[in-house]
């Protein structure tokens, strides 16, 4: 269903029963790239899965900024009387909520962080150089907004009181220093690297989180 959330309208399916998970993907994607996982985890919880603004079945505007994108999931969980739920995030969903932590500190019970960075400089050279490239062909908006975005300070990590598990690949796009550091400035967070993987072979169109997410979210 698409949801009216101030000027515009976000795209979100409902599935499962329990308690409520929010889930959130990367850039340039959507909801589905949690297909696998959901048809696991719905049956423990009421999943509802999110197309951000500029992504999926949601609204195209001219505003691409992680705070707004954190906003509107704020507004829906609100409009939706969706309460603490878990949070799960990929890359830019990541990102996006770590933003909602710090603008609303109880507004999640617990969430997991996966890919994701505080800012440009976290994610590796080579990435950097590729997404940069990209953006001098196609000019899009997204990329070019990985590229400026975001600025999260440690300091704003640290004020965040919700139970984090940070999640990265071996082999991630994102600097493990990086990862290190976001889950060391978290109060109440464990850190999780996955040998051998990537920036999302362990995620998108796949279930190796499930048990992982139902130990934590227990």
């Amino acid at each position: 269903m698409r949801v009216l959330v101030g000027d515009i309208r976000i795209y979100i399916e409902k599935k499962g029963v329990g308690e409520p998970l929010v889930l959130v993907h990367g850039n340039g994607e959507d909801h589905q790239i949690f297909d696998r996982l959901v048809e696991r985890l719905s049956h423990h919880y009421t999943c509802y899965l999110v197309d951000s603004r500029n992504h999926g079945k949601s609204d195209w505007t001219d505003v691409f900024d992680y705070d707004v994108m954190a906003h509107d999931i704020l507004c829906l969980m609100t409009k939706l009387n969706i309460k603490k739920p878990y949070f799960l995030g990929f890359s830019d969903g990541g990102i996006i909520g770590l933003k909602i932590a710090i603008q609303k500190q109880d507004a999640l019970k617990k969430m997991v962080i996966c890919g994701a960075n505080l800012e440009p400089a976290g994610l590796k050279v080579s990435a950097l150089r590729a997404m940069e490239e990209t953006y001098q062909k196609t000019k899009n908006p997204l990329i070019k907004m990985m590229l400026d975005q975001p600025h999260i300070l440690t300091k704003d990590l640290a004020n965040i009181t919700i139970p984090t598990r940070v999640i990265a690949g071996e082999h991630d796009v994102i600097k493990r220093s990086h990862t290190s550091t976001i889950a060391h400035h978290l109060l109440y967070a464990s850190l999780m690297i996955l040998a051998k993987k990537n920036h999302d072979d362990y995620l998108v169109h796949r279930d190796d989180l499930y048990e992982t997410l139902c130990d934590f979210f227990k």
